[in-house]
Order: C-alpha cells, then structure tokens, then sequence
C-alpha cells in the first residue's frame, strides 16, 4: 500500500463531501474572469478557508482551463505554519489524498533533489493546509498531473530559486500559496497589499518582508527565479477577508498572481 497523507482540514476549510466540493471549486471557477494570455509558468494563490480566499484562489485557477492538458507536474510551494521548518521540507508520503481522490507525488523527482536545504519532514506536512486547500483546485482545472509538495520554512529566496530551478521544466507548473497580511484594519490593509502588489509585480525581491505575506520564502524565490526567466507578472485578484466573508474590522489579505512569458517570446517558442 502507498504511504499517503490523509486530508487534515476537509471539512473545516473547503467541505469533505466530495460532491459538494467539486460544486464548490467548479462555481467559484464560473465566476473568476478568463486568461488569454501565454500559458502560466507560475501562479500565486491564497490558502484560507474557500468561504473566505476561494473567490482569489480560483481568479488564479481559472487562468489554467485553456491549458489543462499542458502540465504533467505541479511542484507546489507554501509556508509552514504547524511545526518549524529549517529549510524546505518534502513528506514521506506516495499520495496526497484529498475528499476528490488521490494526487500521486513524483517521488522519482522528490528523490532526486539532493540539496543542501531540502529535508524529509513527514510531521510538518501531516496538518499543513497551505499546500492542502490548493489541491482541489487543482484537480479540478487539470488532466491527470503529479505532485512535489515542499514546505519552505527559514529559506533564503536563493535557497528556493535553486530548488524551483531544478524542477523548472516546460511541462511543469510551479504553484506558491500565500496570504498577505494579517489582522489589520479594512483600510490598511488595503494599503498594505497594495504595496506588497507593486513589489511582486517589478519582481522586487527585497521589498518583501514576513509581515508582508505569510509565504513571503516562497514568494521570493519565485520572484527570483522569475527574474532568471524574464517572466511577466500579472495581478489577477487583490482582496481580503473584508471583500469576501468577514467584517471589515480585522482583515487577512489575498492576493492572485500569473507568471508568464511575454506573448511575443511565447509564440516564437
């Protein structure tokens, strides 16, 4: 039997029935605005409760519908909020499951990524939700694909632009999980990731800092590696909770981003 990591926030942060779930995730899809542009190399997607950053989440997802049979891997980074994490960590697991199936892991690939500041931490990953919630988003826009979870703790971005350079390949996506800030007024925040918005665009590495995003590790070595690429950064959804399902008075800031080539270099590919 495969070694499988078990759902740890069905049913708390998106629903655990499998029907309503993927209702869930196809209506919130709906109503996201398309992408025309070049094919994604990157998103960035939030990672609260679907209630209350699934409107953001799925601006990003949405993006990859007219490319669903392109990606064949999806190495999937996010930050580490249960257990402390020196460098970037991978499971132990085959499988990730989720309420609408298993998501096999690439274990050839994870196997292969003898770095320095990449570790095997099975206890960090067992109730993570960073990287969870973005799951079945994923099976839902995508054809049959395969997973490299990391989880990034205390990571410089060069640290993480070295791992995403070695799993950077045309077929696969990379997928960073982030929220922005955290518990401020609606008003503020808003100010706030605003700015943390015009840093991802110009790819402003050192702009970034942890009160800006609570995945601001993995942000920046995407950032970085993106810079390496020459890709293009579009914003595709700011909000926050105050936007979506809470008040206005305390707020969590989400944000949506797509990397990508520019058209010109994409069609000359």
């Amino acid at each position: 039997m495969k070694r499988s990591r078990k759902p740890a926030v069905a049913g708390t942060f998106y629903p655990s029935d499998p029907g309503v779930l993927r209702t869930t995730v196809e209506t919130l899809l709906a109503a996201a605005s398309g992408w025309r542009g070049a094919a994604p190399r990157a998103l960035v997607a939030p990672h609260a409760g679907y209630i209350y950053s699934g409107p953001v989440a799925a601006s990003a997802y949405a993006a990859l519908e007219p490319f669903r049979d392109r990606y064949r891997r999806v190495v999937l980074l996010g930050p580490a909020h249960r257990a402390p994490v020196r460098g970037i960590a991978l499971p132990d697991a085959e499988v990730f499951e989720t309420p609408l199936g298993p998501v096999p892991l690439d274990c050839e690939v994870m196997n292969s990524l003898d770095d320095p500041d990449v570790c095997h931490d099975d206890r960090a990953h067992r109730l993570e939700h960073s990287l969870e919630v973005q799951l079945p988003f994923l099976q839902v826009v995508l054809d049959a694909f395969s997973l490299v979870p990391l989880l990034v703790g205390a990571a410089t971005p060069d640290a993480v632009a070295r791992v995403i350079e070695r799993l950077w390949r045309p077929e696969t996506l990379v997928v960073v999980s982030s929220d922005l800030s955290h518990y401020l007024p609606y008003a503020e925040a808003r100010r706030h990731d605003h700015a943390t918005c015009r840093a991802v665009e110009t790819l402003a590495v050192d702009a970034l800092c942890n009160r800006d995003a609570c995945g601001a590790a993995p942000l920046k070595g995407l950032m970085r590696a993106a810079e390496r690429h020459g890709l293009t950064v579009h914003t595709l959804d700011l909000r926050n909770s105050g936007d979506t399902a809470g008040d206005h008075a305390q707020v969590v800031g989400y944000g949506a981003w797509l990397f990508a080539e520019d058209d010109r270099r994409a069609n000359a590919a």
